[in-house]
């Protein structure tokens, strides 16, 4: 079956360097004087945010609904507190002279994450960057542009980033709960962060006592008391999956964990998690998280992608673009030479399939006046079972090539030619 295209609709154009902005809302992040006024986080009201679109695995389902945010008649002020970084301030002000004035309210289109009361724009910050191959403040600069174009999800990690030489994991949450304690928009942002890798010292795996103690460390590090969605990094053969789905139980009657998610997990194994969940009346998997582009098709597609499907499990894809090489600008061994992810491209470049799957890009990108990482993002956006792709970015350039993709909507043609070029 073909896949359905998939379009999004905004209520304001983009301008140089406007990717999808809300202004006023952005704004918020940017006056000393709100940051004053946030509340303390156990006072939240999850539902607080505004909800405009809710977007299933099957067609886009519309749902406006005109709703104000409290504060918005609060007059204006021109303080700029330390809230908001100069970067940002300079994209605010990009803006508003393109405009000649500050535009009305326009709000990013949101996708239903699963079953869950979770509502996420069509991609999720990816935060393995951070700490890595971005440095706090380049990482500050990157979630301001982010959620200035009206992106709320963030997905790490509590192994984030321990392969660099001299880390031991959590760089990347602890770079997160700075930023959201900076800005004060807690209950704006959705955080996304995953438990069982090894940590060091024999520390991994998904047992009761692994699980509870890394939720605690992940709350200290991200500054907050609760995460959104906690997520089963691997599989974990080793504990019966009733010991970790009780434990998840716990964290989540504890109000630490909103909603559970999966990620690398194989089908059955998947399945049969799901059906414990069922049987036992326990907290199940409402996301999956897997390795899934135009180059990494096999793995997904088929069983799991189904099971996604029948479960209406909200899939959120980790390396959309495999490490850069759809982006289109690796093109030979020696383009990857001295890069961070120079081993994740070089496997693509060194055969014939890979070649084919860039020629199939440039053509499409050349007929739709957009780049490869665009239409890669675009073809997996029309995919039914695709919620949201985890994009990642090392500067503002980047960042707006990618959140330009959910404007791309491809042709039928165009999707064909992919699917045919990366079979």
């Amino acid at each position: 079956m073909a896949p359905r295209v998939m379009q999004v609709v905004h209520l304001a154009r983009m301008a140089a360097l406007e990717p999808l902005s809300q202004i006023s809302k952005f704004r918020k992040f940017c006056s000393s004087s709100d940051a004053a006024q946030i509340k303390p986080e156990r006072e939240r009201n999850f539902d607080d945010s505004p909800r405009v679109i809710g977007i299933g695995h099957g067609p886009i389902l519309t749902q406006m609904r005109a709703e104000r945010e409290r504060k918005t008649n609060r007059p204006q002020t021109s303080t700029r507190g330390t809230a908001c970084t100069k970067p940002a301030r300079d994209f605010i002000q990009t803006w508003e002279n393109a405009r000649g004035a500050t535009p009305e309210r326009a709000e990013m289109k949101k996708r239903k994450l699963g079953k869950t009361s979770l509502e996420i724009a069509p991609l999720v910050f990816g935060g393995n960057v951070f700490g890595w191959t971005t440095d706090p403040p380049s990482a500050f600069k990157l979630l301001d542009g982010f959620v200035a174009a009206g992106f709320n999800a963030v997905d790490t990690a509590d192994v984030y980033s321990k392969w660099v030489p001299g880390h031991m994991g959590g760089e990347s949450e602890t770079i997160l709960g700075d930023w959201i304690k900076r800005n004060g928009n807690r209950n704006k942002v959705i955080i996304a962060t995953k438990v069982g890798m090894e940590m060091g010292n024999g520390t991994k795996g998904l047992s009761r006592s692994h699980i509870l103690r890394s939720a605690e460390d992940s709350l200290k590090r991200l500054q907050t008391d609760y995460i959104d969605l906690y997520q089963s990094h691997i599989d974990d053969p080793d504990t019966p999956q009733e010991e970790t789905l009780r434990a998840h139980a716990e964290l989540v009657r504890a109000g630490k964990v909103r909603f559970i998610g999966a990620s690398n997990f194989k089908a059955d194994r998947l399945a049969s998690a799901l059906e414990i969940s069922k049987k036992d009346g326990l907290p199940a998997y409402q996301t999956f998280q897997p390795n899934y582009s135009l180059v990494e098709r096999a793995g997904y597609e088929g069983e799991l992608e189904r099971l996604c499907l029948k479960e209406e499990l909200g899939v959120i894809n980790y390396f959309p673009l495999a490490g850069g090489f759809l982006s289109g600008k690796y093109r030979s061994e020696s383009d990857a030479v001295g890069r961070a992810r120079a081993r994740n491209v070089t496997k693509y470049l060194n055969n014939e399939r890979g070649l084919k799957i860039l020629d199939a890009l440039d053509e499409v990108a050349k007929k739709h006046d957009a780049t490869p990482a665009r239409v890669s993002l675009a073809w997996l956006l029309a995919r039914p079972s695709i919620t949201a792709p985890i994009v990642s970015a090392t500067n503002l350039e980047q960042l707006n090539d990618l959140i330009a993709s959910v404007e791309l909507t491809l042709d039928r043609d165009s999707i064909e030619l992919l699917n045919q070029a990366s079979t």
